[in-house]
């Protein structure tokens, strides 16, 4: 392999694009995968785990790379498209190294590892060289010592030696190193994770981030972490999650924890929660969100612009605005139609949204069931639909995307329906035979 450097730090690897030598982008790459060898060595590194499109994650082996270089990875040859699973001897880096706790050999103290340095030897091997570490006070703990400045240093592979790794291990190197992630992509590589780094890393992101990749989660992994987490984060987190999204996780908890957590809650948080609670699985009260936009006849189309531009908003929720009388509140007062977003694109600003109602396109009763609710959305095209009680008042709104995630099956956001090709030569479009050879040939 050739590169215009003979060492690399693996953070600054973290998220660079991966390219095949006929500039065609193959992914990200998202691990880099090394094994110990002897005490008296230092570990290899084999290959790298590369992000490819469908959230796959596949290993390249690092004979298959051709150059590390201005922010980028080359590679070329053949790549086995099979899932990435880690075997005993391999140690992830970025998911089990980086953050860890490290003593210095000569009995001087703590640090926390911050970088990795690979160095390419004469044989062509790339080996841990180096560890960036930040120097700290280990009595303050691992918080301690991820918070604090501290002294950084670059020390040989053979100055530091790692701590156990059933102790705890901090995670924000990690974080940051995947901040541009999606959150269905970062829940991605959580599942991948096992379940001590996934809390650990999990416990790192802030509410709103954890909130928002929490949703993208199977319901085991959800309450595994949300468990982890003292009481009164977790109800802040819940908070952060959308209404209909909290319900959910919290009907898999037990009736005490359901009812402590709705305790530490924002009351009027703490009030959509309970409503979409009394609703029997899969009617459309259970799956809907109780706080879609609302407004007023007489509110203007300059006003439900505004209203639909908010950022928190999900594109299906903003393509449309529903009309009730007040209360503006769910439950509202009498229902009267919806707005589309087109009708206030084509609509002048000053034009009131009572004039321009669709009260063609009927509410759907609460206590619907899912497949009734799905048959409306199709027949009408919609993308989001009012839901009403049986006195005509508008309780929330369900989306499509509420019904698909009531649809598909449980493990879908986890299970592989029709997996890739094994293996595809990168410079050309046709499928080879799996590669042989290398750790996962």
């Amino acid at each position: 392999m050739s590169s215009n450097s003979t060492k690399v730090f693996i953070a600054r690897l973290l998220g660079l694009d991966v390219f095949d030598p006929m500039g065609d982008r193959l992914g990200r790459l998202r691990d880099v995968v090394v094994i110990s060898r002897v005490s008296d060595k230092p570990a290899q590194c084999v290959g790298v785990v590369v992000e490819v499109p469908g959230k796959r994650r596949v290993f390249v082996p690092m004979t298959r790379i051709r150059a590390m270089e201005a922010g980028q990875v080359i590679c070329t040859g053949l790549v086995n498209m099979r899932r990435f699973v880690q075997r005993g001897a391999e140690i992830l880096v970025a998911a089990e190294l980086l953050d860890r706790r490290v003593v210095f050999a000569d009995g001087s103290g703590q640090a926390v590892v911050e970088d990795i340095g690979l160095a390419l030897e004469r044989s062509g091997d790339w080996i841990i060289s180096d560890y960036y570490v930040r120097r700290g006070d280990p009595a303050g703990g691992l918080l301690g010592l991820r918070r604090s400045r501290g002294e950084r240093l670059l020390v040989s592979w053979d100055a530091v030696v790692h701590a156990a790794l059933h102790e705890p291990q901090a995670a924000n190197t990690y974080v940051a190193a995947h901040d541009e992630m999606k959150p269905a992509d970062f829940a991605d590589a959580l599942h991948e994770m096992n379940l001590k780094r996934r809390v650990e890393v999990a416990s790192e992101l802030q509410d709103d981030r954890l909130a928002d990749v929490l949703q993208e989660m199977p319901d085991e992994e959800q309450v595994q972490i949300l468990s982890a987490l003292d009481m009164e984060r977790a109800a802040d987190v819940l908070e952060e999650m959308d209404p209909d999204d909290a319900a959910d996780l919290l009907n898999e908890l037990s009736e005490d924890t359901q009812h402590a957590l709705l305790e530490l809650m924002e009351p009027e948080d703490a009030r959509d929660m309970r409503r979409l609670l009394e609703y029997a699985e899969g009617t459309a009260g259970s799956m809907m969100t109780p706080v879609p936009v609302i407004l007023s006849p007489e509110a203007t189309v300059a006003d439900a612009l505004a209203s639909v531009r908010r950022e928190e908003l999900s594109p299906a929720l903003a393509s449309t605005v529903f009309v009730a009388r007040p209360p503006l509140e769910t439950p509202t007062g009498r229902y009267l139609g919806l707005v589309h977003i087109q009708a206030l694109l084509r609509t002048p600003p000053p034009e009131s949204l009572g004039n321009i109602l669709d009260s063609a396109v009927e509410p759907i009763d609460d206590m619907a069931q899912v497949a009734e609710v799905a048959r409306t959305l199709a027949s009408y095209n919609l993308t989001s639909l009012a839901v009403v009680n049986d006195a005509g008042r508008l309780v929330g709104a369900v989306t499509v995307d509420d019904v698909l995630d009531h649809l598909l099956p449980d493990d879908w956001r986890t299970h592989d329906e029709h997996p890739e090709p094994e293996a595809l030569p990168l410079a050309t479009g046709t499928v080879q035979p799996p590669v042989t050879g290398g750790p996962h040939g």
